[in-house]
């Protein structure tokens, strides 16, 4: 009986990874990009307005928002009007509003000494202007502002390259591109990236019993469950997936079905009946497209599973358990690890955290186990607990209900037969739901 960890090389070390592509930015989001993305222009490439409000020269407002001095005529304005409104405080600067430069404005404005320009978020700053005041310390005036509160020179004004200077690194190699990276992209002007694709992988079901969801199922028939729930397992890894659906034993039929999906794809996961009979007659009808081999992995559910490199350009080839839970787990231990290491992630296993039970656990004596649970955590103490789901305290129950409330499994060593309330558990992440 082959390890968990010895069957996981073997499958990490047959990884098929599609070549770097371009695409463009839009259709790049979650992917990892193959390119160190240099920009070659500043950003922003103009003096550029922070905030709506007024663009100044600063040491025309310095007098604003300062304390008044007993007698005003003591005060030295320089020649810029300032007054003290009512039986205030503090010193209020009033300009006149020579202009108004929108966002996107491509007439050039020069300010003079002493004025003041009305300018949205966005805008280009005139020539001379050094400053903004936000339009919430003013009176908003459209001819004359009054200005309550001084501004220092660069204040609300992004200037040329304060985000990007040329030469500069805009997304590296290996990042994930995510919301912020697709905006980087496009303000750098990049319309398409260089990344890595998801891998392509087909789903097949194998069974004569097996009917598709949209027909009644007849006299010893089943609906096929797993093409739709392996896709969906695929998909939320991060794989391009075709789910091929079902396909019957038939060898030669089956062999035309497998043998267009190897071309297609960078893996392909069959599902059936993995022991008995009935394998050995699919591993013999795929024999001459490679060496698919059919072993018992020290692990459950999924202690019997197939594996192999079919086709001309060996594409990993899985054959799961036919029943749904079992093949879902097998895919979540053995596939999905593939997958992320084929779309270039640094750590392609899902995330584990340690938990204390807050029940006893019993599992199968020399083989790793990978119970459903629902993870919690103490409110008071921050520390994980996790319970096993399932109808027996080993979580052992082929119950897709079940699999479906769990958001962990609960991994438990293979020399580990039993742990009570309160034993430390490692627990490995499923995806997150809501």
């Amino acid at each position: 009986m082959r390890s968990v960890q010895d069957q996981l090389s073997l499958v990490a070390a047959s990884v098929v990874a599609p070549r770097p592509v371009q695409v463009a930015i839009s259709e790049a989001q979650g992917l990892l990009c193959a390119e160190e993305v240099v920009t070659t222009a500043p950003l922003p490439s103009f003096d550029q307005v922070a905030v709506d409000g007024y663009a100044v020269r600063a040491v025309d407002v310095t007098l604003a928002g300062q304390e008044a001095p007993a007698e005003m005529a003591d005060l030295d304005t320089a020649g810029i009007e300032v007054s003290r409104p009512g039986d205030g405080d503090e010193l209020v600067v009033h300009l006149p509003v020579v202009g108004d430069v929108a966002a996107g404005s491509r007439t050039p404005i020069r300010l003079q000494p002493g004025q003041a320009v009305r300018v949205q978020t966005g805008a280009p700053m005139p020539t001379l202007a050094d400053a903004v005041v936000p339009l919430r310390w003013t009176d908003g005036g459209d001819q004359r502002v009054m200005i309550g509160h001084g501004v220092d020179t660069g204040d609300y004004v992004r200037r040329v390259g304060d985000d990007v200077q040329p030469g500069d690194v805009a997304v590296r190699e290996g990042e994930v591109i995510g919301p912020a990276q697709v905006a980087l992209l496009a303000a750098v002007g990049r319309a398409r990236v260089l990344v890595h694709p998801r891998p392509r992988v087909a789903i097949i079901s194998v069974g004569d019993e097996l009917v598709d969801i949209d027909r009644d199922p007849g006299p010893g028939q089943v609906y096929d469950v797993n093409s739709y729930g392996l896709a969906a397992a695929a998909r939320d890894a991060g794989a391009d997936v075709h789910r091929v659906g079902a396909a019957l034993r038939d060898s030669e039929r089956l062999r035309e079905v497998v043998e267009a999906q190897l071309i297609r794809s960078e893996i392909v996961v069959l599902c059936g009946s993995v022991g008995g009979e009935a394998s050995r007659a699919v591993v013999e009808a795929l024999s001459d497209l490679g060496d698919l081999e059919i072993s018992r992995i020290a692990m459950h559910p999924g202690s019997v599973q197939g594996f192999g490199l079919l086709g001309r350009d060996e594409i990993p080839t899985f054959w799961l358990p036919a029943n749904p839970v079992s093949a879902l787990v097998t895919f979540e231990v053995m596939v999905r690890p593939l997958i992320r290491i084929a779309l270039g992630k640094r750590q392609p296993m899902r995330r584990t955290v340690s938990a204390r039970t807050v029940g006893p656990i019993v599992s199968v004596a020399g083989r790793t186990g990978y119970l459903r649970g629902q993870l919690m955590r103490d409110e008071r103490s921050g520390e994980y607990l996790v319970q096993v789901i399932g109808e027996s305290d080993s979580g052992t129950s082929h119950l897709l209900a079940e699999l479906a409330d769990a958001n962990c499994l609960i991994v438990v060593d293979e020399d580990t037969e039993e742990l009570e309330t309160g034993d430390r558990v490692e627990v490995m992440f499923l995806a997150q739901r809501g």
